[in-house]
């Protein structure tokens, strides 16, 4: 990895020692509660909720890290920085709709928007294509519209709203220093092509067996740097959704969702720690609107589940930086709570 990029300073993993890494110690974690759920029955549910997120969230996640591998090794910074970095608006435009032609859910996207970030997007760029991807994406959407038909678009627009919003008030804050630059952006002449670009080095490329074998290795290697980089907090978040689901009566999340603004911000609560992969939640949220008649819950408790998510917002501390982070928490919360009251009085 680059020196500089803030998402692994120079030399701060060598130092330490790899029995101490992040990624091993969540790794030892879940390894521990899972092996007490064979011993304990009491940890038994935590052993079958954890399996079943696991069960939800494998395949996507597996299908980010090979997307996010594909770009390290494949798309030059050049591409990036000339769409996602420069301050302008269609910067968020493009973001905005990149998440969603996404077919990731959160988590899978989270590797993906790592990857695009050290390839030098912007942190509003970023933010924007997190926000728009879990809840906008296609294959979402149908989802959505089998679970709440035409309040399906409500949903899916209020997302894109919120992604767009989000995205434009923080490009002003970086426009200010008020959050981070990447430093990994860089300048792009104007006249750049990425066509002409891509297909001067398909022109070039050697089609041997040692050179695929090389892109092969090069897509590992990529796909390795993000494992270090977003596993641990994709395993500490699912231990946390998994004790949750466990030990938590569900009759207490039913009884306090109403279409209250006590039920929005409960429901907000509920979303930040069991919100684990999108596939999964549309249909609780679905249950909650079925249960209560609390269509705005429903899309806070989707929404919220993305924007207060201590996985993602980890990921944007530790990546992106802690002021675009906070600030991201900040800008988008209020919009998700003033759009489910609306949703709540319609």
């Amino acid at each position: 990895m680059e020196e500089g990029t803030c998402c692994c300073p120079a030399g701060s993993e060598k130092k330490k020692a790899w029995y101490l890494s992040g990624l091993f110690l969540g790794i030892g974690l879940t390894l521990a509660l899972l092996g007490a759920s064979l011993l304990f029955p009491v940890f038994r549910p935590f052993y079958a909720a954890f399996m079943h997120y696991v069960r939800m969230i494998l395949w996507p996640v597996a299908f980010g890290f090979l997307l996010g591998g594909l770009i390290d090794h494949f798309v030059a910074e050049e591409y990036i920085s000339k769409h996602l970095a420069v301050p302008k608006r269609r910067t968020i435009l493009y973001s905005v709709g990149l998440g969603f032609l996404m077919s990731a859910c959160c988590h899978g996207v989270l590797a993906i928007s790592m990857e695009v970030h050290k390839k030098g997007a912007s942190g509003p760029a970023v933010v924007s294509f997190l926000l728009a991807s879990p809840w906008a994406n296609l294959p979402i959407t149908i989802l959505l519209f089998g679970f709440f038909g035409w309040k399906a678009l409500l949903i899916v627009g209020g997302a894109l709203w919120v992604a767009l919003n989000t995205g434009l008030i923080l490009q002003g804050l970086e426009h200010f220093g008020k959050i981070e630059k990447n430093p990994n952006s860089l300048t792009v002449e104007k006249d750049f092509s990425i066509r002409k670009d891509l297909a001067r080095k398909f022109r070039n490329y050697r089609w041997t067996p040692e050179a695929m074998l090389a892109d092969v290795r090069g897509v590992w290697e990529g796909m390795r740097g993000l494992v270090n980089m977003v596993l641990v907090w994709i395993i500490l978040g699912t231990v946390v959704a998994s004790l949750i689901s466990a030990f938590v009566p569900p009759d207490l999340f039913r009884q306090y969702l109403g279409p209250t603004l006590l039920g929005l911000f409960m429901t907000l609560g509920m979303a930040t720690v069991i919100e684990v992969c999108s596939q999964g939640t549309a249909p609780l949220a679905f249950e909650i609107y079925r249960q209560t008649g609390a269509f705005g819950n429903a899309f806070a408790f989707l929404m919220a589940g993305v924007v207060t998510n201590f996985t993602q917002i980890a990921l944007v501390w530790k990546n992106v930086g802690p002021r675009t982070a906070i600030w991201m928490f900040a800008v988008s919360l209020p919009q998700v709570i003033l759009l489910g009251w609306f949703l709540n009085k319609i």
